[in-house]
């Protein structure tokens, strides 16, 4: 299975193109999480949704990775973002499991359904020998869905200006 087309039992995952600009624009609206993505939240949302959807197509590239469009199955709806993102934290390389849904799409399992498939696809192609999640210290909501993805706290840290927990898979010795 490629990295760019995948599949879950209630999603799709496959690479944003830049006709997905508009769609991830509802991502910014009436959403009151942010705070937590360590965005410029006084651009644009236009320029928001267009950087975030370009430096994707970018880490494709460059990296082989990056966030990949959510599509409901159901609905044939893009309702998010998630991928395995290469990372730089606290001197250390590591692997990101990331997701940032539209707020329409919260409370419905989608999050932790969509990481669960990406670490378990990281690990069945050894992508790296452990993943993990940085999350804001105040979005309990991205805890939560870390937990149920089998990970744990691993230590604290600062990323992009904000306090953060590393959570990880790894397990300390």
């Amino acid at each position: 299975m490629s990295y760019f087309n995948q599949e879950s039992e209630r999603l799709i995952f496959r690479k944003v193109t830049a006709e997905d600009i508009p769609l991830w624009l509802t991502f910014f609206h009436k959403n009151d999480r942010l705070e937590y993505l360590g965005i410029d939240v006084t651009k644009e949302h236009q320029v928001l949704a267009a950087d975030w959807i370009n430096m994707q197509m970018e880490r494709y590239k460059n990296q082989g990775f990056g966030s990949l469009a959510v599509i409901e199955k159901s609905s044939g709806n893009f309702i998010g973002l998630a991928g395995i993102i290469p990372r730089e934290i606290d001197g250390l390389i590591e692997y990101e499991i990331a997701y940032s849904f539209i707020p329409a799409y919260w409370k419905k399992g989608y999050a932790t359904e969509a990481a669960k498939h990406l670490k378990h696809f990281g690990e069945v192609n050894k992508l790296a020998p452990y993943f993990i999640s940085i999350i804001h210290q105040s979005n309990t909501d991205s805890m939560n869905v870390a937990k149920k993805n089998g990970m744990h706290i691993m230590r604290e840290s600062f990323y992009l200006g904000m306090p953060v927990f590393v959570f990880g898979s790894k397990l300390e010795k």
